[in-house]
């Protein structure tokens, strides 16, 4: 018998398709190690997530009470529940425009959706940056209750476990009944009900397509789309609501069509008092003082109510029905008792106290005349008002005058420009820089000539701040707004305040209050006495654009700022008449229980020279174009003839031949009782104490004086 040929052995396999091979052995086995870890940490989650009751009635978010300084409750903040809503209960378009808008795969996921995370990976890829998240509304709704929003994949990751946990425990109906009782809808607003109440003043069940769609659309950004902030953003974001709707099949193209969003009644705001332009300064620092995030809190500030009643009440009887106005009031220690950032916060929730950033015109002189004094200067030291160029730049007063030699103390008082620039130029701008950096000027100040007269954007609480430091002979206040805070009773934050910071020595701050409280009985600020020492400054900006007052009495020091938001000029508006104004008319009441305190030194008249024209100094027409006899400039910087004041042959000479004596009724205006203020210390004609139209005045930092 024949035999039978051996069969070939096979040759060795190529080395590539081994490793292949092996790679898929080990990724597959990956995967399924992965895969069982995955199902094991779901159901270890689902065992231990709450059911569905517990989760119905434990809400969310940290409560939080706001006390002002004598214990009232003056706001609360945290979640906001209406009623709930069972699934039944809650609309069906109000069902349809959530699912269409925020996971239109709802029905028919796992609880993640993989076409989602693909879809925003893509799009991650072609824009540069992350656009669309892919949660569904189960990731949404464990985030929501479970997590925080967090931006990093291990939140992301355990959102995803708990996602699919829930999917595992509860129904769909159950997750979107929970999602729509629970989830924000901005304004403190939690669930469809109390959004409904807060924007529409009825109950979630009586929602319309219209309205379901303004609610549905806040999700995404309820800050952005809330109809009472941005009412054309939410009629906006209605409009993507509705054509999501449309294009699920929820409802059809007439359907949309006549919900007409732009024709819906919000609900008329609630009236608010100020209060909250303090409030929502004080509280975003509580992340700064202490680390708890559940108990609720109690917050004890520092804010005075009735300081505040007469802060918002001064700000809305003096503020131009055109402008805006912002006050701040600290007490001797930097305790905020006063706070208001605009004439009404409903309209505007902008903070004009603490974040806009203006021009201070010359109650920037503050840091100047410090800057001088340190170096060695006294008030009684003599500077020549004269015209003056510093690099190209000619700064001139605003009355057009110039009265050759005259005290530090009267140059500051009748806040003369020429003489600013020329200490500025002695002692260094980059000096004068750093002085209002030490006395906590926080925005960036420029260095260039016109410098001194307020040219640097600054904030009003900044400016609040430098003067409270001077009031306090030189030593650094900072504002707080937080006494201390409880948690669940016990006091878990109290303030301390340090008073070892020295900015400036003490005979140089009682110079410095000198020369601020002449400026208030003889000078520019005139308009802010309150029948008790007072020392301030006036500061106006380029075309009234910006007016400002800062002082202090009885330690309190007011800082007030008008203008319009948009920089427009605003018509006759001056550091002197309605921030002065409306420093008077809150300081008044503020300090009205407080002892009355001298300062170290008594007021000193200015030079008779300017008393005697002082109008020009306090705007008045001067259609003659003359000064005194130290000459002066016109509208274009040349000099003009020289002639000799009508009330005096030669510069500071004696009374005028008309028999009135204006010096002498400086100086009774000045020495009367100061506890009996006259019944009216302006003009009997308001028009009279406005400066002229400087709008042909082409510098950039200020026209008046001031």
């Amino acid at each position: 018998m024949a035999r039978a040929r051996p069969r070939p052995s096979p040759g060795p396999s190529s080395p590539w398709r081994r490793r292949i091979v092996r790679t898929l052995q080990v990724l597959f086995g990956l995967a399924a190690l992965a895969l069982t870890a995955l199902v094991i940490a779901v159901y270890v989650a689902r065992s231990q997530l709450p059911d569905f009751d517990t989760l119905k009635s434990s809400p969310n978010g940290q409560m939080i009470r706001v006390h002002a300084a004598d214990g009232t409750v003056i706001f609360s903040q945290g979640p906001s529940y209406g009623r709930w809503l069972s699934y039944d209960s809650i609309p069906q378009a109000m069902r349809d425009a959530t699912v269409s808008v925020e996971d239109k795969r709802f029905r028919s996921h796992l609880g993640v959706d993989p076409i989602g995370i693909a879809r925003s990976v893509q799009v991650r890829m072609q824009r540069g940056r992350w656009v669309q998240g892919g949660s569904t509304i189960t990731q949404q709704l464990a985030r929501n209750v479970f997590l925080t929003n967090q931006k990093k994949f291990g939140r992301k990751f355990r959102e995803w476990i708990l996602a699919l946990a829930m999917e595992r425990k509860f129904t769909k109906d159950q997750i979107l009944e929970l999602y729509l009782n629970k989830v924000y809808y901005g304004g403190g607003a939690y669930g469809i009900d109390a959004a409904s109440r807060l924007f529409f003043g009825h109950g979630a069940d009586h929602l319309s397509l219209a309205e379901s769609a303004v609610i549905a659309g806040l999700v995404k950004a309820p800050s952005n789309y809330s109809p009472t902030a941005d009412a054309a953003a939410a009629v906006g974001r209605a409009g993507v609501v509705l054509q999501a709707m449309q294009d699920a099949g929820a409802i059809t193209a007439a359907q949309a069509a006549a919900a007409d969003p732009q024709g819906l009644q919000l609900k008329p705001p609630p009236k608010q008092n100020s209060v909250r332009y303090f409030t929502d300064w004080a509280l975003p620092q509580l992340d700064t003082l202490i680390d708890e995030q559940d108990r609720p809190l109690d917050v004890y500030t520092t804010l005075d109510l009735g300081m505040q009643t007469a802060a918002d009440a001064a700000i809305r009887a003096n503020t131009p029905a055109s402008a805006q106005g912002a006050l701040i009031s600290l007490d001797r220690d930097g305790a905020v008792r006063a706070m208001v950032g605009g004439k009404d916060y409903v309209t505007s929730i902008y903070n004009r106290a603490t974040q806009a950033v203006r021009q201070p015109g010359s109650s920037f002189k503050l840091f100047v005349y410090l800057a001088a004094l340190e170096a060695g200067k006294r008030p009684e030291d003599i500077e020549v008002d004269e015209p003056v160029t510093i690099d190209g730049w000619s700064p001139r007063n605003d009355s057009r005058h110039n009265s050759g030699p005259v005290t530090l103390r009267t140059a500051f008082a009748y806040s003369l420009n020429t003489v600013a620039a020329k200490l500025g130029q002695e002692v260094g701008f980059p000096t004068v820089a750093d002085m209002a950096r030490r006395f906590g000027i926080t925005t960036p100040v420029n260095t260039h000539p016109s410098m001194v007269l307020g040219t640097s954007d600054v904030r009003l609480i900044d400016m609040t701040r430098a003067f409270a430091s001077v009031g306090q002979t030189g030593v650094a206040v900072t504002p707080y707004g937080i006494n201390r805070v409880e948690a669940d009773g016990e006091v878990i934050y109290t303030h301390q305040t340090d008073r070892s910071h020295v900015l400036v020595a003490p005979n140089v701050a009682a110079e410095m209050i000198d020369l601020l409280q002449t400026a208030v009985n003889t000078g520019t600020g005139r308009a802010a006495q309150i029948g008790r020492p007072v020392a301030g400054k006036t500061g106006t900006t380029s075309s009234g654009k910006d007016g400002w007052f800062l002082g202090f009495s009885s330690g309190l020091t007011t800082g007030v700022w008008i203008g319009r938001d948009d920089a427009r000029p605003v018509p006759g508006l001056h550091g002197g008449t309605a921030p002065a104004r409306t420093f008077a008319a809150f300081m008044g009441p503020a300090t009205r229980g407080r002892p009355i305190e001298q300062f170290q030194t008594a007021v000193t008249l200015p030079d008779d020279a300017l008393a005697n024209e002082e109008e020009a100094y306090f705007g008045e027409p001067d259609n003659t174009a003359g000064v005194s006899v130290g000459g002066g400039v016109d509208a274009d910087g040349n000099p003009l003839p020289e002639r000799v004041p009508p009330s005096a042959s030669d510069q500071g000479a004696g009374p005028p031949t008309d028999g009135s004596d204006p010096l002498g009724d400086l100086i009774e205006k000045t020495t009367r009782d100061e506890q009996s203020p006259p019944a009216d210390r302006r003009r009997d004609d308001p028009a009279r104490a406005l400066p002229r139209n400087g709008s042909s005045d082409p510098q950039p930092e200020e026209r008046p004086n001031q």
